[in-house]
């Protein structure tokens, strides 16, 4: 308890303990929330009410920061329902019963917090490193709790913008791990999704034949970071993309039903996954025509709406505009990737803009010059495969995984910024787009280099301009080779139609 005693003194805006009365207080609420400085470290907070809800949990819907909040409150302000167990009496025992509880709880984090704000990359005591998984926790509850307009879901990090099947997918996890306290078992939950991301990754892989065995070991063994974001800070990002990699398997297996819905699922995790949207279009189009890929992109639509469906029904603009907003302003501090720049020119509109334009003429190139190649009109993946001049041929693995991860990477060159936790969004299909298309001025060793650069720059911690320039010098390599290596759609040389 002493390190949560140094935290006390150190707080001016907290209140005095020895003023806690058991019947002078109506709410004590308890949150961890992050620090102004590093979002690794945790604060912590008790709010005394008398008679009026926490400010800081106005907009959530439901009484408790945290995700073992006792009361939900509706709009009138009066208790509308109490957890199993808990006393509905605002001044009874089991008030204080309960602070006291998350206050030892808490105890442990508070002192490896302390250590970690100390020592740099000491680990927090207790196992307790987690980042947004209280704010993620916290959301998850409003909706336990009733609430349905996404305007009023929030955590302690801020409001809730993550599509539906985030929802459903961490309200599992709410109840596998006790309401969201048993971050140890959150933890166990996410090593295991790591290993099925792993295995996921070789499989696609193991169907494309282009890398060779031993990159496998830096992609399993080498990077900190990645170790870090899976089992340690437990994001929802890994989440997505392991439902991304299964619906690319089920791609790769001609599962084309399958795989859209799978992509649509790992969509409504994080929207991140929509980088891979163009060469999915692009693949569909080539496999089946305008009229053969609509149905496959209904799925996709359909599965949005029907997941979003309790939400829409409630505040449709406000799901819509938070769960899938594009124009999301980020925080110059946390960015990995534009630390280079001014923080002006970071922030501008038009710099925004102008890595939109950049990002869709690339992808307007590679589709005309690298994709599209069998002589037609571009317009010609209009129709049907069967009425094409050029017969159509079935897409092999590394057209599929090529056109996909290319797609993507793409877009994280030209990202508004990337976070750390935005590593995984591609570092499992870096070995691929280094090897896929040989290179003979890209050697192993250098392939090898571009990967510790990359790997150096997610690790450095805040980031620099150094290595951020790096990263950025990185992307340009990939990019070239991309560009310049051979082409996975072969141009197809047209033959005349004779007459019989």
């Amino acid at each position: 308890m002493a390190g949560v005693a140094q935290v006390l003194s150190s707080r001016k805006d907290w209140h005095s303990v020895h003023s806690i009365g058991e019947t002078d207080i109506e709410e004590v609420n308890f949150g961890v929330n992050k620090d102004s400085d590093n979002s690794s470290l945790r604060s912590v907070r008790w709010d005394m009410q008398r008679g009026k809800r926490n400010p800081n949990t106005q907009g959530s819907g439901f009484r408790g920061s945290g995700p073992t909040g006792a009361v939900h409150h509706q709009d009138g302000g009066e208790p509308a329902e109490t957890r199993p167990g808990r006393s509905r009496s605002p001044g009874g025992g089991t008030v204080r019963a309960m602070a006291a509880a998350r206050l030892a709880r808490a105890a442990p984090t508070t002192a490896g917090a302390t250590l970690h704000a100390a020592g740099g990359r000491l680990p927090l005591l207790g196992g307790d490193t987690e980042i947004d998984w209280k704010a993620y926790m916290a959301e998850v509850e409003g909706v336990i709790n009733g609430t349905y307009d996404y305007t009023q879901l929030q955590g302690d990090t801020g409001p809730l913008v993550y599509p539906a099947g985030f929802v459903y997918i961490f309200m599992g996890l709410y109840y596998a791990t006790g309401r969201g306290t048993d971050i140890r078992t959150a933890q166990h939950i996410f090593a295991v999704l790591y290993l099925a991301t792993l295995l996921l990754v070789f499989l696609i892989y193991h169907q494309t034949c282009k890398v060779p065995p031993f990159v496998f070991f830096f992609m399993c063994c080498a990077s900190y970071r990645v170790h870090s974001i899976f089992v340690l800070r437990l994001f929802n990002d890994p989440v997505a993309m392991a439902l991304l990699f299964l619906s690319i398997n089920l791609l790769l297996a001609q599962r084309w039903g399958w795989g859209c819905c799978c992509f649509s699922l790992a969509v409504s995790v994080k929207m991140n996954v929509l980088l891979f949207a163009p060469g999915l279009l692009f693949l569909l189009l080539t496999q089946f025509g305008l009229r053969g890929a609509l149905p496959k992109l209904g799925i996709c639509a359909v599965l949005q709406v029907v997941l979003g469906l309790p939400f829409l029904l409630e505040n449709p603009i406000g799901y819509l505009s938070r769960s899938f907003d594009l124009g999301r302003q980020f925080l110059f501090r946390w960015t990995v990737n534009w630390r280079f720049l001014p923080e002006a020119l970071f922030l501008h509109r038009a710099f925004h803009l102008a890595l939109l334009t950049a990002h869709l003429t690339l992808l307007l190139l590679f589709t005309l010059c690298r994709w599209h190649r069998t002589g037609e009109s571009i317009l010609s993946l209009l129709k049907d495969p069967s009425k094409r001049k050029v017969p159509p041929q079935p897409l092999t693995p590394n057209q599929i995984v090529s056109t996909l991860f290319t797609s993507n990477f793409i877009g994280i060159c030209f990202s508004r910024s990337l976070h750390y936790q935005f590593y995984v969004w591609y570092f499992h299909t870096l070995p691929y787009l280094l090897w896929a298309t040989p290179a003979r001025w890209l050697t192993h060793l250098l392939r090898l280099l571009v990967l510790g650069l990359i790997e150096l720059s997610w690790n450095t911690y805040p980031s620099t301009s150094c290595s951020s320039a790096a990263l950025h010098v990185c992307h340009a390599v990939i990019l070239l080779q991309l560009w310049l290596g051979p082409q996975p759609f072969p141009k197809t040389i047209q033959h005349s139609k004779k007459a019989h």
